[in-house]
């Protein structure tokens, strides 16, 4: 676990706040794509973050969280998000978080591209906290359902001429973590709807690690994942995840728990990046997330 002094942790949130700003008033508005998840009837909507330069690229397939990709302004008057729909959630609307993300990818010379799993399914409001027992989010379970959506938007990638298809990997945010790990042991144990193709790594913050979460508690993955956890996650136990990955086996997943930071620690607005333990491990993280995936074979 790395420790970030003061200082220089004052410093590289400064410099990730002045570059953000910067990055946002130059950066175009993502693109909105449609295809298809792998459960193969239900066609999603995507954002997609493009570098400036030539390709061909890596990408990157981003899971969001409970509470859906949109800015928490809007998202409560949406429901369905469809192809031709008319709806105030759309690229102009996404939150902060997922903004700053899809920009990062793509200022690092990554195609970005941030699946919506609730919209096309009539729940782009998304879901409140304790909700996690509730029988509506059955039709978008992070163990059954939501995994197909990101073997869709891996084969989507995949089929694109700007994009590497042996260099896609995964990234999401709590329930959108979860996710990305239950695809990382799909793929593992040969379950995937399409054993073909792959992603070469994964970037998972603060997931759950109950059974209502995972497809198992034994973490067995065959490619790179690192996990990133703050201990005062007021949400997920990082207890919890040290115990489940001591008895998993998982030699290829990497835990770095950040002092002090929160659930939500690497949201960009106001009140979680006013704890300071927040704005060192935004920082870290977002320094370290390219580096990790460059080092990536092959």
């Amino acid at each position: 676990m790395p420790h970030v002094p003061r200082s220089i942790a004052r410093a590289l949130a400064l410099g990730l706040s002045l570059c953000a700003a910067a990055a946002a008033a130059a950066a175009p508005a993502p693109r909105t794509e449609h295809f298809p998840s792998a459960d193969g009837r239900t066609e999603l909507v995507g954002y997609l973050f493009e570098p400036a330069s030539p390709g061909p690229h890596p990408a990157i397939v981003l899971l969001h969280g409970r509470a859906g990709p949109y800015s928490s302004n809007v998202n409560r008057g949406c429901t369905l998000v469809a192809p031709g729909g008319d709806s105030p959630c759309s690229a102009a609307t996404l939150s902060k978080r997922h903004r700053a993300w899809g920009e990062y990818w793509a200022a690092h010379g990554v195609v970005a591209l941030l699946v919506d799993s609730f919209g096309p399914r009539g729940r782009a409001h998304g879901y409140g906290r304790f909700t996690h027992g509730d029988p509506e989010r059955e039709a978008v379970d992070e163990r059954t359902v939501r995994p197909l959506d990101a073997e869709g938007a891996l084969a989507w990638l995949a089929a694109r001429r700007d994009v590497r298809p042996d260099r896609v990997m995964l990234q999401g945010w709590s329930n959108g973590a979860s996710t990305a790990l239950n695809t990382m042991m799909r793929q593992a144990d040969g379950s995937a709807a399409d054993r073909s193709r792959r992603f070469r790594a994964a970037l998972v913050f603060y997931p759950g690690w109950g059974p209502r979460a995972l497809l198992s508690r034994r973490v067995a993955v065959d490619a790179p994942v690192w996990v990133f956890l703050g201990s005062a996650d007021e949400e997920v136990s990082p207890t919890v995840c040290a115990e489940v990955l001591a008895h998993a086996g998982a030699a290829a997943v990497s835990v770095t728990t950040y002092p002090g930071a929160t659930h939500d620690f690497d949201d960009p607005g106001p009140e979680r990046q006013s704890v300071a333990a927040n704005r060192a491990a935004r920082a870290d993280a977002m320094a370290r997330a390219a580096g990790l995936l460059d080092g990536v074979g092959p």
